[in-house]
């Protein structure tokens, strides 16, 4: 993992993906490594989160956020040190939640960092259950889900960042809790490890049938990541006044047309109308930025009490980031997954 402070690696965006992003989508690059102004750091890149929205950055659409332009750095969330501070809140070594992208070294001005603990044991926790996917599955389900003991909560991707936690607080409310994941290992480890109740591979060929087996009351609330063929056996089970959090839809993120098969949104707004179904999206520091401390403090008492529980997928080496991407979007990853751009020398 080379890293020193005379060249800036920067991983930027070569050309915009057509479907599926491929290697030649992306180049490897050195620049200079930047000085800081008056009331600004240089911060160090320690550690990278690879997450799905990064996808839709990559395509120049409309979306809740710009785009990467074409020649720039890939965007995403860092846990960096500050190599050099000229700014009077933050000292050289400070550890901090940052959102550098995919390079070594990046300038701040502050107003996007969050001070970390310098000595925090595993920093890169910040990037997974401590951090954006922890947020987003605590206040999805909480404040969308409003799961209540007894209640059925199905919860797509749940070997994953997101949906690992998500489960795990509904264990906590009091449901029963239904993991969907992709192959027999991740659906062990949700069970076994995680605590859920039951889960079901999305790649077997009776999905829909285990899934309905495996929710004989229906579902009241599910938590969505995925969309296509798991929300297409999720449908039909959604009980009256089912709640759905919608924070991804990674089944659809390389289309570039509308989906084979017949128009199934006369279905879905005739049971969402008729069940009177709650279906929300949400994008988390937009709509719960003002609500992380609170977050924050609750899940650092979980994690350390052991009741919530997590697996990272640790790749090393900046270089390696776009292959680790392109297999997320395919489902190869196993956990949250992080880059671990240089070793921790305060």
């Amino acid at each position: 993992m080379p890293n020193n402070q005379s060249v800036n690696r920067q991983i930027v965006l070569r050309s915009r993906p057509v479907g599926a992003p491929t290697a030649d989508n992306f180049a490897l690059v050195d620049a200079e490594v930047p000085v800081p102004s008056e009331g600004q750091v240089l911060l160090k890149t320690l550690y990278l989160s690879l997450d799905p929205y990064m996808r839709g950055r990559m395509s120049d659409t409309a979306s809740y956020a710009p785009p990467v332009e074409v020649g720039e750095a890939m965007v995403g969330g860092t846990v960096s040190r500050v190599a050099t501070s000229r700014h009077p809140d933050f000292q050289a070594g400070d550890l901090v939640l940052a959102y550098s992208g995919w390079q070594d070294y990046a300038l701040s001005d502050g107003a996007d960092l969050r001070q970390l603990d310098r000595a925090m044991p595993q920093p890169s926790l910040a990037l997974g259950v401590l951090g954006m996917p922890g947020f987003t599955a605590y206040m999805g389900l909480l404040d969308i889900g409003q799961p209540q003991a007894g209640e059925t909560v199905v919860v797509a991707a749940a070997s994953g960042a997101v949906g690992s936690v998500v489960g795990q607080i509904a264990k906590h409310r009091g449901c029963h809790v239904v993991g969907i994941a992709g192959g027999a290992e991740k659906c062990r480890f949700v069970v076994e490890t995680l605590g859920f109740d039951a889960c079901v591979d999305h790649r077997g060929a009776d999905f829909a049938a285990q899934l309905a087996a495996a929710c004989p009351h229906g579902i009241d609330v599910y938590f969505e990541s995925v969309g296509g063929a798991v929300f297409d056996a999720v449908l039909p089970l959604l009980n009256t006044r089912a709640r759905i959090p919608l924070c991804g839809l990674i089944a659809h993120y390389n289309d570039t047309d509308l989906p084979p098969g017949p128009d199934r949104l006369g279905l879905l707004t005739r049971t969402l109308l008729i069940k009177r179904i709650k279906m929300q999206g949400f994008i988390i520091f937009d709509d719960y930025g003002h609500r992380y401390d609170e977050f924050a403090s609750q899940m650092r008492a979980w994690v350390q009490a052991g009741t919530v529980k997590f697996r990272e997928d640790r790749v090393d080496g900046l270089e390696h980031a776009p292959q680790a991407f392109i297999g997320q979007l395919e489902g190869k990853n196993f956990g949250k997954l992080v880059i671990r751009v240089a070793n921790d020398q305060p």
